[in-house]
């Protein structure tokens, strides 16, 4: 059986915890339902949570997560499960709105140091998509990093590294390839020990093999291309390992080609829109009717492009209507439009005076 140095499963005082006499401290390494594979220096096992922690949960998120440091009664040494007490301070959360119309937040992971955003240089290819990737990982506290994949199925590489730079503000970019030895060495300078690397990106980019790479086992079951050169999905879970040769600990994620955004704080990943937005005229300008709007200037010059512009705003709508059941947001919707009328109707009587 495996032992864990809880150092270089990423335990730091951050996430420290007075025990009792008959507890330890695990890391989550993946879930199956309610039962929970964990870490520990005493070797792994599986765990359940308690019923008195059960019972005082009160959302998705008070679950314990993949990542998830924890308490444990006890490690089993047989076939029966230790039982999960608490879960410790989190220093970092990587979420999305749930699928469909339900405003529940998905907990992804957690206690991440770095969040690696896969894209593959193919049919995937998608810049919109790109920059939803780029406000969850900015709103997670993790330092992303966008990492494009199959870069040998390219033939325009700098067009793409050049509309990428327009949105990526303060993000490196990572080329790779499985065609060549050394294709994921870059990735490889931000992998250290102690530290946590949550990959992610939509079905079939390539992440399972990168992380397979890195592992030097193919433990993750991966497909090749599909004949539109798209690859096939096969990471249906969250899985963290614990990579060899001191390069530290990778969490593997399911494919989300469908991503909301939630209540995301998305000021970071669009610093860009944010700074000529206080240039305009108006404190309150919407950027569509109001005169010397600086965000309008920005398009018409080609400084901004429109598609980023409708993007934020679609993405500002998600994360304002995050916490809304259906009928606040339907009712929202209809006091926008009120709204925007009544205004569009007091800038035109000020026009005409």
């Amino acid at each position: 059986m495996t032992h864990y140095n809880l150092k270089t499963l990423g335990y730091t005082t951050e996430t420290a915890a007075t025990l009792e006499s008959n507890q330890i401290i695990g890391r989550i390494s993946s879930q199956s339902k309610d039962i929970y594979k964990v870490l520990t220096d005493h070797g792994e096992g599986f765990a359940k949570i308690s019923g008195k922690y059960f019972y005082e949960i009160n959302s998705a998120e008070e679950y314990p997560a993949v990542g998830d440091f924890v308490t444990l009664n006890h490690y089993p040494d047989s076939d029966d499960f230790a039982i999960i007490q608490d879960v410790l301070p989190r220093k970092s959360t990587l979420t999305r709105q749930s699928a469909g119309n339900s405003t529940e937040t998905q907990l992804i992971a957690t206690n991440i140091d770095s969040i690696f955003i896969c894209m593959s240089l193919n049919e995937d290819y998608n810049l919109r998509r790109l920059e939803r990737y780029l406000a969850i990982a900015w709103d997670s506290g993790a330092m992303p990093y966008i990492v494009l994949t199959k870069s040998d199925l390219c033939s325009d590489i700098q067009a793409r590294l050049a509309e990428i730079s327009d949105i990526a503000l303060g993000v490196d970019v990572i080329l790779t390839t499985n065609a060549q030895k050394d294709g994921y060495a870059t990735i490889q300078k931000h992998l250290h020990v102690g530290k946590t690397a949550a990959f992610i990106g939509s079905s079939g980019v390539g992440k399972s093999t990168i992380i397979n790479h890195f592992i030097g086992d193919a433990h993750i079951e991966t497909d090749g291309l599909r004949n539109d050169d798209k690859g096939h999905h096969t990471t249906t879970r969250r899985d963290l390992y614990v990579l060899p040769n001191d390069l530290g600990i990778v969490i593997d994620t399911p494919g989300m080609r469908e991503l909301g955004v939630g209540n995301t704080d998305i000021t970071k990943s669009y610093e860009d829109i944010e700074a000529l937005a206080v240039q305009c005229k108006f404190n309150d300008c919407t950027h569509t009717t109001e005169p010397k709007c600086a965000v309008k200037a920005a398009i018409q010059t080609g400084e901004l492009s429109k598609e980023r512009f409708e993007n934020y705003q679609k993405l500002q709508l998600e994360a304002q209507y995050g916490d809304m059941d259906a009928r606040m947001i339907e009712q929202t919707k209809l006091n926008r439009m009120i709204g925007g009328k009544k205004a569009l109707k007091q800038l035109r009587r000020q026009n005409q005076h």
